[in-house]
This record gives structure tokens, sequence and C-alpha cells, in this order.
């Protein structure tokens, strides 16, 4: 399920004159003299140099590229000093949707994912999925609920035994995960919100693993 486009140069998923954009990160702190900087909520492996990124409306080519995949450190073409890289910090790095690699039938990408209505297995719901986690052995859901802190699921067949992201149907087990059933009422999905902190770096998502 794609959200819809929005809005403005620096919305998430925004088109740039009308073509669909991925964010692959968002401008943080100046690093260096010379304009560097780091990035939050990264996509790493798609972060290289030569890599051309649109920020603020502005078509720029990755002309250095250091760190991690989850704490990459860029430096942009015509960004040439510390100063220009402050003044862009919290801008998006923009890629067209249509560059990115195909998928398998089975597999989307996290921002994909966000905003997914999050039910219990008895039907009670639940909370609103806000982020997907890559972690070093499963990927992790957090779903953000109403008067309650975020719930961290593992991706996995028995903590999520539905996962239908065409039928927008996604049920947790909270008995697996040592949690209690919400009553009636108590959280609805999508009164939770569906921003959050920056996370590590993601890439395509499967279906639940088999655990």
């Amino acid at each position: 399920m794609a959200a819809d486009p929005q809005s403005g140069p620096d919305a998430e998923g925004a088109p740039v004159d009308d073509v669909p954009m991925y964010a692959l990160g968002r401008i943080g702190k100046a690093h260096s003299l010379d304009g560097s900087f780091s990035v939050t909520k990264p996509k790493g492996e798609h972060l290289v140099q030569g890599t051309i990124v649109t920020v603020a409306g502005v078509e720029r080519e990755i002309v250095r590229r250091s760190g991690t995949d989850a704490k990459p450190i860029l430096r942009l073409q015509g960004v040439d000093g510390i100063d220009e890289a402050e003044r862009l910090r919290g801008t998006d790095l923009f890629i067209p949707r249509a560059s990115l690699p195909d998928l398998d039938d089975e597999e989307y990408w996290p921002d994909d994912l966000v905003g997914l209505p999050v039910r219990a297995t008895t039907g009670e719901p639940v909370g609103t999925l806000a982020e997907v986690l890559t972690m070093p052995s499963v990927d992790v859901l957090r779903v953000a609920r109403s008067g309650a802190p975020d719930l961290l699921v593992p991706f996995h067949r028995e903590a999520v035994p539905v996962f239908d992201v065409g039928a927008r149907d996604v049920a947790i087990d909270l008995v697996f995960l040592d949690e209690p059933t919400p009553a009636a009422g108590e959280s609805a999905a999508g009164d939770a919100p569906a921003g959050g902190a920056p996370s590590p770096d993601a890439d395509a998502t499967a279906t639940p693993d088999e655990g």
C-alpha cells in the first residue's frame, strides 16, 4: 500500500515534476567544513557515490560517501561548505521510485507499509504500523498505540500470523508477545501517529519469516 503523494519538496514520497519519488534519508548534522553531512533514516545501500538525488527540488550528485549503511556521511555536488549543509538540514533525499529495483511478489518497501492498521488475532484493534526496523536476525514492526507505549513485534509467522498488504489486514498474536488484549474501544487502529524516531537502514521487507 503506497502512501498518497503529498505536496511540498520535503514531503515523504512527494512527486517532483509529477514523478513519484522515494526518500532515501534526511540530511542531518553537518559533518565537516567541506559540506559533508550525516543522514538520518537512511536507506544505506542506495546512498552510493554517483547517485543523483533530488534535494528541495534540485538534482544533485553524491560526490563522496563514507561511513556505514546505518550511519552514512555524504557530500553533494554544489554543497561546498558547512553553512550550505546546515541550511539543508532536515531536507529529504529523493530518487524516482521507478529507479528502485524490482521486488518479488511478497516483498515490499518498508515505507509502503507505514500506516497499515494492526489488529489482534482475536479481532481487537491494536494500533498502526509506524515503522519497519531492519535488525540483524529479523525485521521488527513498530506498532504505535493510542494511550500505550509503542509495541515492537518480531516479523515472523508466530508473532504476525496474518499479513495481507492488499487487504490492509495485519494481525499480531498478543498471547505470543505476552501482551494483554485491549478492551473494546481502548485502542483504535489509526488513532496513533505514524511518525517516529530515526530508524536503522531499511531495505526491502518480505512477508513474515517462518521463524
